[in-house]
């Protein structure tokens, strides 16, 4: 079977020295040393300056939201994976759906400014498989109607718009470095605040709301990265640019093969400059001779194991879907995409006779 992804792990003797170090320091959290350093080396690398690392993506949303106030309704994609809503929903916020754009997915900001009420307090947009969300047309929504945006950023670790890095965007920036993506930490996440005051406050949230020994500045929760999932990152980050270099190879790939084919429509990137290329999506249009849910079981049929990201749409889930904002009319393009794309295999160690083997199923419908 040729899975939709497969994590990449770095040469395990680049790991061996941090393990010896915590075998040797018995530092195993609480902001250890591996951690400190691996904060340092993001913030570099990524082009920022306020970064805190967590245990995974979704307490860092969750985090973001407690570290801005943020209480009511917060305004949100149904296209995306769930913990999207769930962080806000663990809040005892209103996720509020709104559509999203055609081509990016991203969240389209004249849905957003047609939904704002009185209650609306934040927005929270998701960089869809990659693509950059308009973010000048949010940020002047969000200016005029005194919003805070915390950017779902977790597919975009490592992209850039024409200006930098997508995570200068917003408020806050939250990334996932879940196995399943281009840079993982085993487990893990990472939150860009835009000023060292709110990092300061997300670094006391995450540890119980511990300011020192004795004082105790809010609800906080138990959101630290353990120093083995530094020593991952650490070592990981040394491989990042050869992973980057053969997943682009294998998109390359995939356009040129299925170029050809009537129906196929691969997405184009969308606001980026640099890519991380992170998914492979394809919409399954009409003219193709059989539905993209077909065409996903002719798939496994042949040993292929693709993934229809993102279905069904987050609003059509039990805990969401009697929310007058998750009625389908009110998103029609994001109910398109949801029955058109499919995520076709990719990650580094795909082999290009494996990605030969994906485009000839779909180009032998025809």
């Amino acid at each position: 079977m040729i899975t939709v992804t497969k994590p990449s792990l770095p040469d395990f003797e680049k790991v061996r020295p941090y393990l010896e170090q915590i075998w040797e320091t018995k530092l195993l959290s609480n902001n250890g040393p591996l951690h400190a350093e691996l904060e340092h080396q993001l913030a570099d690398r990524l082009g920022v300056e306020h970064v805190s690392l967590f245990c995974n993506a979704t307490v860092a949303l969750i985090t973001a939201q407690q570290a801005l106030g943020v209480s009511g309704e917060v305004i949100t994609t149904p296209y995306s994976f769930v913990a999207t809503a769930h962080a806000i929903h663990w809040m005892r916020n209103i996720p509020v759906f709104v559509d999203v754009e055609p081509d990016s997915l991203c969240l389209d900001p004249a849905m957003v400014e047609a939904a704002i009420t009185e209650n609306t307090k934040a927005i929270m947009p998701l960089h869809c498989y990659g693509n950059t969300c308009a973010t000048a047309a949010l940020q002047r929504v969000a200016d005029q109607y005194n919003l805070k945006i915390i950017y779902d950023a977790c597919h975009s670790f490592g992209v850039d718009d024409e200006d930098g890095t997508v995570l200068r965007h917003g408020d806050i920036s939250v990334v996932s470095f879940h196995a399943t993506k281009v840079f993982n930490t085993f487990e893990g996440g990472l939150l860009v605040s835009r000023s060292a005051e709110l990092k300061a406050r997300v670094d006391h949230l995450k540890n119980f709301g511990f300011e020192n020994e004795v004082s105790v500045v809010g609800p906080g929760i138990n959101g630290k990265m353990s120093e083995f999932n530094a020593a991952v990152g650490l070592a990981q980050l040394t491989e990042f640019d050869a992973v980057l270099a053969k997943r682009g190879a294998l998109d390359r790939l995939y356009r040129e093969l299925l170029a050809p084919v009537r129906g196929i429509r691969c997405q184009s990137p969308i606001r980026q400059t640099k890519r991380n290329f992170a998914y492979f999506p394809i919409f399954v249009e009409n003219e193709y001779p059989m539905s993209r849910d077909d065409l996903y079981r002719r798939l496994l049929e042949n040993g292929v194991h693709s993934r229809r990201y993102f279905y069904p749409l987050i609003s059509d889930f039990p805990p969401y879907h009697e929310l007058e904002s998750a009625q389908i009319t009110r998103l029609p393009v994001a109910a398109a995409a949801s029955n058109k794309v499919i995520c076709l295999p990719l990650y580094a160690d795909l082999l290009a006779d494996e990605v030969r083997h994906v485009c000839s199923v779909i180009r032998g419908i025809i």
